[in-house]
């Protein structure tokens, strides 16, 4: 294999190479594990980055394995991951469901969104935000891409997706059963990224920018590698003067703009509605008005057009199945939590609803083993 590798180091920036198949290194002083062709590069955590690679150098890369899944990002609050539950994923890691493996790994209500995320209207309303300013990307850069979902479309349309996160097991999940044809990435956005130099035709960043630390520093490094011409696209930024309270972390409309300040913006249920309609979006302002949830933003591209099919709908050789969060008698939602966040704002609620159910999400595309 050629030991060039298109990744820096997030401590000094300088380029890294492989030095063994399972191991990155900047020649100096540094050395980062590499595991299911995931480069481990996530700073401050010095012990767990010198165990697997103790596990890796003595030919054990399923005992590194086991030790990356151990890892979660600071703001984790569920439970701590169980050793044996890790190695009885790992042993049988090509026949468990995505399902099967996050309960393994413990993700709580985490996995109830990742499982069913198919269809929820904040991912609906991500996909229509990168439609509708769709600018032919040959390559795609993602902070905080989670397990895959919006690599998956972007890959099986052609695009060289990097999807980046901090947290080892999500991109794992997401290259073992989501998009195995992205390329995946682990760092802390906190540190120098190690994407630093290249761009990118597509940057975007879904559901995930409100609770990242310094943003209008990671703001700037998502201008900085967005090649010239290119879109930037930010989905999910919660109104702290929603009805109600947001859930999660917000701000004001003016601190947003302030973020901002040249972006399309739109409100997300209009995202929504476009993509029912396939209409073009109407764009919408920065005001404190207690009815938005949620905007979404574009800097770069051209107008808005129309939502037609793209990323709107899935691809035409697609395997649909039933919506498992629909029954007979009405939703079953996975959590009172789930059902209070997404609920309201499902698309396909009305039964009677003229829109393609593979549009609504009556109907949705799963991975084979989900």
């Amino acid at each position: 294999m050629s030991d060039q590798s298109p990744f820096r180091s997030p401590t000094t920036s300088r380029a890294l190479h492989y030095d063994t198949p399972h191991s990155l290194s900047d020649g100096q002083f540094e050395r980062w594990p590499v595991v299911d062709g995931i480069p481990y590069l996530r700073t401050a955590s010095e012990g767990l980055v010198a165990l697997a690679l103790s596990e890796l150098d003595g030919g054990n890369p399923d005992a590194a394995l086991v030790a990356l899944l151990t890892d979660q990002d600071t703001w984790w609050n569920g439970p701590p991951t169980d050793l044996d539950e890790l190695r009885e994923l790992v042993r049988r890691r090509d026949t468990v469901t995505l399902r099967e493996a996050m309960t393994l790994l413990r993700y709580g209500p985490v996995g109830d969104y990742f499982a069913h995320r198919w269809s929820d209207p904040t991912f609906l309303a991500g996909l229509a935000l990168l439609e509708a300013h769709w600018n032919e990307p040959e390559s795609a850069f993602e902070l905080a891409g989670g397990i895959g979902h919006y690599a998956r479309e972007l890959t099986r349309r052609g695009v060289k997706c990097i999807s980046a996160d901090i947290v080892f097991s999500k991109c794992w999940l997401a290259k073992q059963f989501v998009a195995p044809e992205a390329e995946y990435v682990i760092f802390d956005a906190k540190d120098s990224w190690p994407v630093a130099g290249r761009t990118f035709d597509l940057v975007h960043c879904q559901d995930a920018f409100y609770f990242l630390p310094d943003q209008a520093k990671v703001a700037d490094r998502l201008r900085n590698v967005l090649s010239d011409g290119g879109v930037l696209a930010v989905g999910h930024l919660h109104n702290d003067a929603v009805a109600g309270g947001a859930f999660g972390p917000a701000k004001t409309a003016a601190e947003w703009q302030t973020l901002f300040p040249d972006a399309h913006v739109y409100d997300e249920r209009e995202l929504r509605r476009a993509l029912l309609s396939g209409e073009r979006p109407v764009q919408a302002e920065w005001t404190a008005d207690p009815q938005v949830e949620a905007w979404a933003i574009v800097e770069g591209g051209n107008q808005p057009r129309a939502i037609g099919g793209g990323l709107a709908v899935p691809p035409q050789n697609a395997v649909l199945r039933a919506n498992p969060l629909i029954e007979p008698d009405g939703p079953m939602w996975p959590s009172e939590r789930y059902a209070a966040e997404y609920g309201p704002a499902a698309t396909w609620t009305d039964p009677t609803s003229p829109v393609a159910p593979e549009r609504d999400r009556r109907l949705v595309d799963l991975p084979e083993r989900w």
